[in-house]
């Protein structure tokens, strides 16, 4: 089983739920904005996804869960679970490999490049990816690299925007599992003025790049799922 968890509605699997669904995986989404519960027995959990939200990691007395996500995290850690984590995931799984999460020198909303490190060349997450990849963000914090963590992307705006920790827990700061419809509901959310020509800019410019987006992003989910049947055989 394959699980993805969700802190807000409106930040849910997306493309990976997708892309799961239609390769047969078994997936199951555990939403926590909403009461549900990570599970405590974890023998039967071949993966983890961890999603997006709104809130900072140290957002406990506000988000509750947040607390009980950081331990599950670190169990995960500890049993060597493949995780990957995505914006907010990616930040969770920072901060349960003791490290800090903070601003990042800026604010990020839109499509951007993110530019592999040599160590992310030949990582397999990142397998027949080109060295330079178009991706969508939305964030201001930014993690920092646990200690034995490795950095496997970089950008001008925002130096840290992936990493893995151990063989196989994986934080990308950018987005790769969203769609049009997503998009438009967080510009509809989050934008306090959704008139901007910034906003017509990225739907634009989502639609020009989707063919592109979407292939890239299905690439990556074959390598995580490759890395999951390696794991799992081991």
């Amino acid at each position: 089983m394959i699980i993805a968890v969700k802190h807000i509605d409106i930040e849910g699997p997306g493309s990976i739920g997708s892309f799961l669904t239609d390769t047969a995986r078994s997936f199951s989404v555990i939403d926590l904005s909403k009461g549900e519960v990570l599970p405590v027995n974890l023998s039967a959990i071949e993966a983890v996804i961890s999603l997006g939200g709104p809130m900072n990691v140290y957002e406990d007395n506000k988000f509750p869960f947040l607390k009980g996500e950081d331990a599950f995290i670190k169990e995960i850690l500890k049993k060597g679970i493949p995780f990957l984590g995505i914006c907010l995931g990616s930040q969770l799984l920072a901060k349960a490999a003791e490290a800090k999460v903070g601003n990042s020198p800026q604010k990020e909303i839109g499509f951007s490049e993110v530019r592999f490190t040599e160590a992310g060349r030949r990582d397999a997450l990142f397998k027949d990816l080109p060295f330079d990849l178009k991706v969508f963000q939305w964030h201001e914090d930014m993690f920092e690299i646990p200690k034995g963590g490795v950095l496997l992307a970089s950008s001008e705006k925002c130096p840290h925007q992936a990493f893995r920790v151990g063989k196989n827990a994986y934080g990308l700061q950018f987005h790769i599992e969203v769609t049009p419809a997503i998009v438009d509901s967080w510009i509809d959310a989050y934008a306090k003025n959704k008139q901007q020509p910034v906003f017509t800019k990225i739907r634009n410019e989502f639609r020009e790049n989707k063919a592109s987006f979407d292939a890239h992003a299905n690439i990556l989910y074959r390598n995580f799922l490759n890395i999951i049947r390696s794991t799992v055989s081991a």
